[in-house]
């Protein structure tokens, strides 16, 4: 199927409302992009971000009368002018297919691979984990996500009992089941996330219990790990206290390089000593035990 853009450049104030326009005018969907190369690391809670400049793409059948949709959107957004938008014919292609193959099999320090579902290990030796991209954050792909891998791939949880604090996709709980954990339990805040945890859990034929925060009671633990964001981490202090054991092993990623020692002093507040700080591009990971 053949399938045209139409998008334009507005400012924050107007995403939203242009997004509901293109909806109203029947794009299949709508996509926001960053227009001036502005990163927003850590959004706040519930919340859609939008940059100062954001480039909103909606897409369409390819046979629809693109300029009567231009009109229709400077009818309902009279602020954006006709002649700001651009229309661009998408190559006809089987979307699926590329899709696929944007993502490939990934190594994680020695021995630990994420496998695409579609693809053949490429060691078949190794501790694989058959995963599919989806809705749910943690494929593999994210240098916090590729921190927490590697970490536990260098300090494999045998016979330990381990919490996956925002499972996400289950990818961190899945690994240390497949890593000869004792019992994994993983939790999340939202229904999707749970849902795509215990489909790749069964995907892997692995036994992992996965509940909604509101919802989880598990016994304390002998390691936590959390792949979240600073603010949360920083929040969630007293509660990964209480669900970890004396002597437990903390591990904490999804922050910035440069919010790393606001939350050293802050665990160390609450006597959890932070003292292995590891870093990919500008994010970081943090480990340490309980006293």
């Amino acid at each position: 199927m053949a399938w045209i853009q139409i998008n334009t450049t507005v400012s924050e104030n107007l995403a939203e409302p242009l997004s509901d326009a293109f909806m109203e005018a029947n794009a299949a969907s709508v996509t926001f992009q960053d227009a001036q190369d502005q990163p927003i690391f850590e959004p706040e809670l519930n919340t859609t971000p939008v940059w100062q400049q954001t480039k909103v793409i909606g897409l369409f059948d390819a046979q629809v009368d693109a300029q009567a949709i231009i009109q229709q959107l400077t009818q309902l957004i009279p602020e954006i002018k006709a002649d700001t938008y651009k229309v661009e014919q998408l190559e006809d292609k089987d979307w699926v297919r590329a899709w696929m193959d944007q993502f490939k099999p990934m190594q994680f320090g020695q021995n630990l691979w994420i496998v695409p579902s579609w693809s053949t290990p490429p060691n078949p030796n190794a501790v694989n984990l058959m995963l599919d991209p989806g809705l749910a954050f943690g494929t593999g792909t994210h240098p916090t996500t590729s921190l927490c891998l590697t970490w536990l791939d260098q300090h494999p949880p045998k016979a330990l009992s381990v919490i996956d604090y925002g499972c996400g996709s289950g990818i961190l709980a899945l690994a240390a089941q497949k890593l000869s954990a004792a019992s994994v339990t993983g939790t999340d805040i939202d229904p999707q996330a749970i849902t795509a945890s215990k489909q790749n859990a069964e995907r892997n034929q692995e036994q992992i219990e996965f509940e909604l925060v509101e919802n989880f009671t598990p016994p304390p633990c002998d390691l936590l790990i959390a792949n979240i964001l600073a603010g949360p981490l920083k929040a969630l202090a007293p509660e990964f206290n209480r669900l970890l054991k004396p002597g437990g092993t903390l591990v904490l990623s999804g922050l910035l390089a440069n919010q790393a020692d606001e939350l050293i002093a802050h665990y160390h507040s609450i006597g959890i000593e932070l003292a292995t700080f590891e870093q990919q591009e500008e994010w970081g990971l943090l480990a340490g035990k309980k006293g």
